[in-house]
């Protein structure tokens, strides 16, 4: 049986061995401790926890404080709130005088589920990925995630990491080593490239193993970092197979799948599909629900790769 672990977990885990390692990390959050985890490390730490109340803005700018002050701050709050919310002070507060800030979001994507669109952040990689000096890491499980956390409160400047509020199966093991700024490929193979972010990555390789079973060899590759992009990784995939398919829980505007085809249009033009949310909104409903109905299953993933062959 496979283990499922949802990234948050890992977070609170990992930020409270951070704490241990170096005492000037420090935690903020805007009211919602208890669902993002940073609670835990409120309750290990409580002179280095500070919570902000709901006011996301305000804390971007507090943290920006820290961070001037020589303190390396952990920023969490829900993805639509983070990034919608606070996007102006994350911009000229945060990214314009690259501060060491942390930006570490939950609740990404559909599948926050019944909270609905309101609360659905499906285009908070876009409002990211094109701010100036932004790292922008989108973990593909629970291991994925400690190691981006760590690599964040390592790296100098402002991060943004992306995280769901579902258990998510966990596809790394405990040896697995995260590169900064560089994508993986999870399995070989000839026919198609299938590159994936978040936890669409676990999708991905359930895909190859169908497409498999129909003589088509896939090659998987999970992609973290969405900025920088790793251009190297997906234009040696695609000038071996000659076609791609991404994958991501994300509108396909401004996220990986724009990334690719702004990559492949300049320098490999290669048929392209892009599997994600088409310009719209979510809606309230239960996770696996709503992942069928706008399109972000195996079997949509599946369904793309044979239209992208078609046009090879």
């Amino acid at each position: 049986m496979t283990t499922s672990k949802a990234a948050r977990e890992a977070y609170q885990e990992t930020l409270i061995a951070l704490g241990a390692e170096n005492p000037n990390i420090v935690v903020l959050d805007a009211d919602v401790a208890t669902s993002t985890l940073t609670a835990g490390f409120g309750e290990a730490y409580p002179e280095r926890f500070f919570s902000i109340g709901i006011a996301e803005a305000d804390m971007a700018g507090i943290a920006a404080g820290f961070a001037a002050s020589g303190k390396t701050p952990f920023i969490s709050t829900f993805a639509i709130f983070m990034t919608g919310r606070a996007y102006d002070q994350i911009r000229n507060s945060i990214a314009y005088p690259k501060m060491n800030v942390k930006i570490v979001a939950t609740h990404a994507g559909l599948t926050v589920g019944e909270d609905g669109a309101t609360h659905q952040s499906v285009e908070d990689i876009g409002l990211m990925r094109g701010i100036p000096n932004m790292t922008v890491i989108a973990p593909a499980d629970a291991v994925e995630t400690a190691a981006a956390v760590r690599l964040a409160a390592a790296y100098q400047g402002p991060v943004y990491i992306r995280m769901g509020r579902s258990a998510i199966p966990v596809i790394f093991g405990d040896d697995y080593k995260l590169e900064w700024g560089k994508a993986n490929v999870m399995r070989q193979g000839k026919d198609i490239t299938l590159a994936a972010t978040g936890m669409m990555t676990a999708l991905t390789l359930e895909a190859a193993d169908q497409l498999a079973a129909e003589g088509i060899s896939a090659e998987v590759i999970n992609v973290p970092f969405i900025k920088p992009f790793d251009n190297a990784a997906i234009l040696a995939s695609v000038k071996k197979t000659g076609a791609i398919v991404t994958a991501e829980e994300h509108s396909i505007l401004n996220g990986l799948g724009s990334a690719v085809a702004e990559l492949l249009s300049e320098q490999y033009p290669a048929p392209l599909q892009r599997v994600g949310l088409n310009d719209t909104f979510g809606e309230s409903g239960k996770p696996e629900a709503l992942l069928e109905k706008y399109g972000l299953t195996t079997a949509h993933i599946v369904q793309a790769a044979k239209a992208v062959l078609a046009r090879k």
